[in-house]
């Protein structure tokens, strides 16, 4: 079996742009995502873990942020939390739909859902991706896992994160990589396939990831 082309190494960074839609309550909030495009609804799931600030430790997604924080609505905020849009198919609209599904049968819940006060909307975002080449490779499975603890948190992002949003392989770069050097490396894929993106942060994805790769030098 001939060796799979180098690994190419990518950065990356998110524009984030303003959609001019909002939500004051959770009614409107349902509305909102009735009819955004799925970009915002993954951008609001996801890509906010490039935000330096995204540290929260027990919610991962901006709905359900919103709804502990502005809603003040726990119950809500809960199960926003356990939506995974990796778990979905990658066109965004199954999210939409299973995201419609818990604000309708909260909003059958609540008497009278109460808005927010001015300047607590929700704010609908989507984001462009820039992509950028670092110039670094990796030539071997050992070389990958070397490099794979020193990677900046957009290449994190982009090579973990996004790829396995990205149709149709619907799994992040490393493991794509790693399967064209057939069963060598089939533990370290492994680990890879049982890390969740949405538990824990860009940093301590990276550890997640270079510990799944610590063996695979040996592997392959």
């Amino acid at each position: 079996m001939s060796e799979p082309l180098p690994f190419s190494f990518k950065d990356s960074a998110l524009i984030t742009l303003a959609l001019g839609r909002s939500a004051h309550s959770l009614r409107e909030l349902r509305d909102r995502v009735t009819d955004v495009p799925p970009s915002s609804l993954l951008h609001h799931f996801v890509e906010g873990l490039l935000r330096p600030s995204f540290d929260d430790p027990e919610f991962r997604n901006d709905f359900a942020l919103w709804a502990r924080d502005e809603l003040r609505d726990p119950v809500l905020a809960e199960r926003l939390a356990v939506l995974d849009p990796f778990a979905l198919p990658t066109d965004g609209e199954t999210l939409r739909a299973e995201l419609l599904d818990v604000l309708e049968d909260r909003l059958a819940e609540v008497a009278r859902p109460e808005p927010v006060p001015p300047g607590h909307e929700f704010h609908f975002l989507r984001s462009q991706m820039v992509v950028f080449d670092t110039g670094l490779v990796a030539r071997t499975p050992a070389e990958l896992a070397a490099r794979v603890g020193d990677l900046p948190r957009g290449s994190v992002f982009y090579h973990f994160v996004d790829a396995r949003l990205r149709p149709p392989r619907g799994v992040d770069d490393f493991t794509h990589w790693l399967e064209g050097w057939g069963e060598a490396t089939a533990a370290p894929r492994r680990r890879l396939a049982a890390i969740d993106p949405m538990f824990g942060t860009l940093a301590e994805l990276r550890e997640s990831i270079a510990a799944a790769l610590a063996a695979a030098g040996g592997d392959a």
